[in-house]
């Protein structure tokens, strides 16, 4: 199957639609733990440092292992909400296992977008696209940090342009969700991270679900 931005974007809304209030209640869930969590290391600088605007090494430390661990979650939860709509619960967006591994392909495609983005921003751009796909690819196959990134590039190999224009789709969507007096963002997000779970799935190659496939094929 080839890839296509409105299949994509098809299957997130519909695979919404079929369980809209969950989806909301996640994304809800999600936002608030990021909040809790800077509230907690903030409160820790405070301590610390005596202001909350004064980063300590004890929070940034702190502020890093958690935002990891709920970034894992968010990519196993909507991993597992691509896969199986109907069944995926919340527990789904507890996912430690891979940590390190998740945390060092983190810090390699940062320091690769960020070389990218300092000696011109078309190799940064190029960067970004060739390797998105790398924490999905850790936590669905807990590939290393250097295998992930050859991953991605393998399969994102030949679609540049394609999902160049799918990510400023998605880009917008999100900017529409704020601009709905915030609110927005519990359809939005969910929404657009269907997508761009239907887009990793397609690109390795895996074969979708029943209702992705028809969908792609009625697009």
């Amino acid at each position: 199957m080839e890839f296509s931005m409105q299949a994509a974007m098809r299957f997130g809304w519909e695979t919404f639609k079929r369980r809209p209030w969950f989806f909301v209640g996640a994304t809800v869930v999600i936002l608030l733990a990021s909040v809790l969590v800077d509230g907690f290391t903030s409160a820790i600088d405070t301590a610390m440092s005596g202001s909350p605007n004064e980063p300590s090494i004890v929070g940034s430390v702190i502020s890093l292992g958690l935002g990891i661990l709920i970034s894992m979650g968010v990519t196993a939860f909507f991993l597992a909400a691509h896969d199986n709509p109907d069944a995926v619960d919340l527990s789904s967006l507890w996912h430690p296992r891979p940590f390190w591994k998740y945390l060092g392909a983190s810090i390699l495609l940062g320091l690769a977008v960020g070389i990218g983005f300092v000696l011109l921003i078309v190799p940064g751009i190029i960067f970004v696209l060739m390797f998105m796909f790398v924490t999905f690819i850790v936590i669905d196959r807990e590939l290393g940090p250097i295998e992930a990134m050859t991953e991605s590039k393998r399969i994102t190999h030949g679609y540049k342009w394609n999902l160049l224009g799918f990510s400023l789709v998605l880009v917008l969507i999100n900017l529409l969700g704020i601009l709905a007096l915030v609110v927005g963002l519990l359809v939005s997000i969910p929404v657009s991270s269907l997508a761009f779970a239907y887009a990793y799935r397609l690109l390795a190659g895996r074969t979708p679900p029943p209702d992705a496939a028809m969908m792609a094929r009625a697009a």
